[in-house]
């Protein structure tokens, strides 16, 4: 559906003010919008009236939108400039590069809302913010006077705009009015006073930057002229408008299109719910009926609770009854004389209360005397305890005295039994002789000297086949160290093999791909890299890998180089972290989790290479890696200097010579370490050899590469199959030794039991008991000896018996004593006993005196809450009947006289519910079929009105589009011819002919120029003219524009940059001129000239920028000639 907004768009026909001329001119939108498809190339032979101002003008100076003042802080390279203050009319600011004039255009572009981009001086804000501070300031005061002031009452004679740019390219704005005071920090409020003005800082025509007019005056493009004069113009933005409600106006027929097909179905859809309405009629009659049987049930059911609650209040009143009587036979009973008890108590009760007082009172006596009986045994319990402990000591005293006792008593019997056996054996030998035959010692000696011979002959062998087996062990040894070391040498030449296998392949493919030399993913790493960074992920595209961007001056150094820098060749550079996470990412898609990946190197990018030269290491002979690379990328040659300090490193290609220098000698100033051609590292003190043998990266004979490779793949083959020839040769042998050796091992082992076996008969048979005449007085000192100890236990044994026998008095003592106490203790206890049995009964009978007392308060206790439940189903009935009767009397006000019970009534109303629904069921519900029918109906009616009304508003967009695109021919058709008109009166200035062609159609401007008499000699593209004479024509057709495109103020930066002296003076009064004919507009010019040779006016101020000193922060300006005029008159 159309917005309203198009419409009254249309309509209105907005257009800019204009002090100039009545001409109008477009508002300018700010909503993107498509070009239109064709408007046609239009005649410019139509007529126009334009009139050109000459000479001076008596109109008053520009009241409003003007730039009074600018100031700068902290922008770009200047800490502070200004204030400027800018006159009505004319101004120039000069100076020489450097010096500021740009930042002050660049700061009134971006302090009026521009983006960064609009000024050609960077891509982001954060870019305008001085190197070193946090933040920076611009200031712009506009113009606020007259009758077309904006908000006068609140901003004043002046409108005052602050904008703050922060480090992070974030800005805020403040609106100030004259005083000072803030009136908003909306970027809204900002625009609204642009329009206001009509002020367009994007508009090259109001703002043409220096890089602006070099594109301009340097293209050769006749589109980007005519593009250049449709967006001066504002011609652009209305053709986009045109475009874009053209393009409304067909989605909103395909609308109507849809809508009048959903009219008709909806019509359908209306007339089926009409014919269902008029056809259930006739279920009223039922309806009715149900309704008043619903009415009889609502009674019926209060009826029933009526007849319910009779029946509880006749219960409650028989309970009541013989809840009386209970309390009157309670009241006749005698015990209550004596006893207080509650009157609700019944005679039995009574009694049971009487009993269980006396149960209690005998078990509370009971129970006193057995407190004392056990308060009497516990004051004795102390002392039996510490008796008890101290017959357990005694009788551990005489236990262990009774030990010792009988150990002396055992060891006296030991040594008593000794002696006998002594005394019998020396009587025993005295009467033995040697009767033993000599023959069978003769026989067992010979025997063991044949014993002794063959275990010597057996020992031998033994000697003999132990060094067998030493040879075979050191054999089988030597053989399998051998096998592993041909195994180890193996694996080396397999893995050497390997390693020249798949070298070979990258050599090779990097025959037709150098970058594949850094890995097989390198290429398709760089493409995704390209497209990440044509998409913008990137802040700068990433630099690498970094082998691919330097060059070898001296191809011998590779491998020196190689080894220097190592893994840094397939490393990659990157601007920031926020790149280089995008980098690692793009990474994952190309490396597997587990490999090494290339390494990334954070450093802010930079154009110039570091200057190294205070620190760098500078050789007469030999060369640093700095100098001996070719780079030709300032990022790549500072990473490299900021992670290898390659400018301390030298190149030295004979390793004699390297240690000469680095080691024999003090090394050179700044010198760090040396590489040798062989890739071998030198420091001062230290060498180590290089485990390369050839350039992996740097070579550049890949041919020649590939050629060693082959042959070094073939050699490692051929090396291959010798070793393992060797490796089966070992293994064979060491399989043989390990054989001979088992054998020797197990001949080694049955000698080992020969000879134990022959050790075993020869001690065998020199054992054998002999009769040999016995040493008796050796007996006999034996048996005196003897003796001594026995008097010496016996005597111990007396010593120890009388102890024995004091252990004994001391424990018989303390048992009497202990016993005495025990004694006194079980009497209490004995007495103590009847008494509890005593308290158990008695006990007993104060719970059958409580059981019973309970069972008769539970009795009653039962009667009366049966009694209460009957009160509480009375008074829950009684409250239901008044929820019933309130329900009935909403279903029916009136009470119904209801013979029917409530579940006959029940029935009758389910039968008729069913019919109902049976007629539902064929027809449909009444209500539902009436709401669903004027439902439709008014779908129906609402789209058939927005369709009546979009086709109204079609007709009538139709009819202003036809006006208003005439309105736009012809406006265009005006300002194209005017601004021909213009442009030939200000080349006639100098005498110069030319002409401007308009195609429309086509979008282009093609402009020609003829210096001197136009009928002497053609006209010339402007291709053809020379520097100066191009820059005049531009300057002609810039004021064209000027003359014809409204804006309060007028911007342009080094317009005379190409014009030789003659042209700018001509140009310079092409200028003045307009300006003094249009005083309502300001001008700044910006000039790298001295503009000494200007007339004196009060109207032209020219503000000198002086050139920056060293350390400089603020960058004064002095006017030359400043004559203030009544800025408040």
């Amino acid at each position: 559906m159309p917005n309203s907004r198009f419409l009254n768009t249309l309509c209105s026909g907005q257009m800019a003010k204009r002090k100039e001329d009545s001409l109008p001119s477009p508002e300018t939108a700010k909503r993107p919008r498509r070009e239109p498809e064709d408007f046609g190339r239009d005649s410019d032979e139509d007529e126009c009236s334009v009139s050109l101002t000459k000479g001076g003008s008596t109109l008053t100076v520009a009241e409003v939108g003007i730039i009074e003042s600018i100031q700068l802080r902290n922008f770009m390279c200047h800490s502070m400039l200004g204030p400027f203050k800018f006159g009505s009319n004319v101004n120039f600011v000069v100076g020489n590069n450097g010096s500021g004039k740009s930042a002050v255009l660049t700061a009134l572009i971006v302090g009026l809302g521009g983006k960064a981009v609009a000024t050609n001086r960077g891509s982001s804000l954060k870019g305008f913010v001085k190197d070193g501070q946090s933040s920076a300031d611009i200031t712009v005061t506009l113009r606020n006077r007259g009758d077309d002031a904006y908000r006068a009452n609140v901003y004043g004679d002046s409108i005052v705009v602050q904008q703050h740019i922060s480090m992070d390219g974030s800005r805020s704005y403040k609106l100030k009015s004259q005083t000072g005071a803030v009136v908003s920090t909306r970027k809204e409020e900002l625009i609204a006073v642009l329009d206001h003005f009509n002020i367009q800082v994007d508009n090259p025509v109001s703002v043409l930057t220096q890089e602006m007019s070099k594109q301009f005056l340097q293209s050769k493009n006749e589109g980007d002229k005519y593009k250049f004069f449709m967006k001066a113009t504002q011609l652009e933005q209305m053709k986009e408008d045109y475009s874009y409600i053209m393009e409304t106006k067909e989605r909103t027929k395909e609308q109507i299109n849809q809508g009048e097909e959903r009219l008709t179905e909806l019509k359908r859809q209306c007339l089926e719910k009409e014919e269902r309405f008029q056809s259930i009629a006739g279920l009223s009659t039922m309806k009715t009926n149900l309704e008043y049987l619903k009415h009889e049930m609502a009674w019926a059911v209060v009826n029933e609770i009526e007849k319910q609650l009779n029946a509880i209040r006749d219960n409650i009143k028989i309970g009541e009854d013989r809840a009386a009587r209970l309390d009157r036979k309670m009241e006749e009973q005698q015990l209550e004389r004596t006893y207080t008890f509650p009157k609700n108590c019944c005679g039995s009760c009574l009694l049971k209360k009487v009993k269980l007082n006396e149960a209690e009172k005998k078990y509370k006596d009971i129970q006193d005397k057995l407190e004392k009986i056990s308060q009497e045994t516990n004051a004795r319990a102390p002392e039996c305890m510490a008796l008890k402990a101290d017959v357990t000591a005694k009788k551990r005293d005489y236990n262990e005295a009774e030990v010792l006792y009988n150990r002396s008593l055992n060891e006296y019997k030991a040594l008593k039994k000794d002696d006998e056996q002594l005394c019998k054996r020396i009587e025993e030998l005295k009467k033995s002789a040697d009767q033993f035959l000599e023959t069978e010692r003769l026989e067992r000696q010979k025997k063991i000297c044949w014993l002794k011979e063959r275990l010597k002959a057996f020992q031998d062998q033994e000697n003999s086949v132990s060094q067998e087996m030493e040879q075979f062990q050191q054999a089988t040894e030597k053989g399998r160290e051998e096998y592993a070391r041909i195994r180890r040498e193996e694996l080396d030449v397999k893995h050497a093999l390997n390693y020249n296998q798949r070298q070979l392949k990258e050599l090779k493919d990097s025959k037709t791909d150098r970058l594949k030399r850094f890995g097989p993913h390198v290429p398709a790493l760089l493409e995704a890299i390209d497209d990440a960074y044509r998409r913008g992920y990137f802040t700068h595209k990433p630099v690498g890998p970094l082998g691919a961007c330097i060059h070898l001056r001296d191809p011998e150094l590779a491998l020196a180089v190689e080894s220097c820098l190592k893994g840094l060749l397939q490393a990659y550079c990157c601007h920031n972290h926020a790149d280089e996470r995008v980098l690692q990412a793009l990474m994952k898609r190309f490396y597997s989790p587990g490999t090494s990946r290339p390494q990334i190197i954070v450093s802010e990018f930079q154009n110039e290479i570091y200057d190294v030269r205070h620190r760098a290491v500078h050789h007469p002979e030999f060369p640093t890696v700095l100098t001996a690379l070719e780079i030709d990328n300032a990022v790549v040659a500072n990473s490299l200097i900021d992670m290898r300090n390659i400018e301390t490193v030298l190149l030295i290609k004979s390793n004699a010579v390297a240690r000469a220098v680095m080691q024999s000698q003090q090394p050179p100033k700044n010198c760090r370490e040396a590489f040798t051609a062989d890739g071998d590292q030198v420091f001062a003190g230290r060498y180590y050899s290089s485990e390369n043998t050839r350039p992996k990266f740097l070579s550049r004979d890949v041919d020649s590469e590939i050629s060693n490779l082959e042959n070094e793949v073939e050699n490692k083959r051929a090396q291959l199959v010798n070793l393992q020839q060797h490796l089966s040769a070992r293994e064979k042998d060491v399989k043989q030794n390990e054989e001979l050796l088992k054998r020797c091992q197990l001949h080694y082992k049955e000698l080992k039991m020969k000879i134990r076996k022959n050790i075993s008969e020869i001690r065998e048979l020199e054992n054998i008991e002999e009769h040999k005449s016995v040493d008796i007085a050796t007996l006999e000192d034996e048996a005196h000896d003897n003796k001594i100890k026995m008097k010496m236990t016996e005597k111990q044994m007396e010593q120890q018996k009388e102890s024995l026998e004091h252990f004994k008095s001391l424990k018989k003592e303390a048992e009497n004593k202990y016993d005495t106490v025990k004694l006194k203790i079980n009497q209490l206890s004995e007495l103590a006993d009847p008494l509890k049995d005593e308290l158990n009964l008695a006990d007993s009978e104060v719970d059958n005196q409580k059981r019973g007392k309970r069972h008769y308060e539970d009795k009653q206790k039962e009667h009366l809450d049966t009694l209460n439940k009957k009160k509480r189903e009375l008074d829950m009935k009684e409250k239901e009947l008044e929820e019933k009767m309130s329900q009935a009397r909403q279903i029916c006000p009136e009470r119904i006289e209801v013979k029917k019970s409530a579940s006959m009534l029940d029935k009758e109303i389910n039968r008729l519910r069913q019919k109902i629904q049976a007629e539902h069921a064929s027809h449909g519900d009444r209500e539902e079929i009436m709401r669903q029918y004027q439902e439709a109906r008014e779908t129906y009616l609402d789209l058939d009105n927005k369709v009546r009304t979009l086709k109204r508003f079609i007709k009538l967009l139709e009819e202003i589009m036809t006006h208003r695109y005439k309105t736009y021919q012809q406006f265009r058709r005006c300002l194209t011819l005017r601004c021909k008109l213009y442009f030939d009166n200000l080349l006639s200035q100098r005498a110069y002919c030319g002409k401007m062609n308009f195609d429309h159609k086509n979008e282009t401007l093609a402009i020609s120029v003829q210096p001197g008499e136009g009928n002497k000699a053609a006209f010339n593209d402007m291709r053809a003219l020379s520097g100066g004479e191009r820059s005049f024509s531009t300057v002609c057709f810039i004021l064209s524009l000027w003359s014809i495109a409204e804006s309060p103020f007028r911007c342009l930066d080094e317009f005379d940059v190409y014009m030789d002296m003659v042209n700018r003076r001509i140009a310079m009064d092409m200028i003045l001129k307009m300006a003094d004919s249009q005083r309502f507009r300001q001008f700044i010019l910006l000039t790298p000239q001295s503009m000494s040779s200007l007339p004196s006016s009060k109207l032209i101020r020219i503000l000198r920028m002086s050139d920056p000193e060293r350390g400089q922060t603020t960058l004064p300006f002095r006017p030359v000639t400043w004559e203030d005029e009544d800025e408040r008159s």
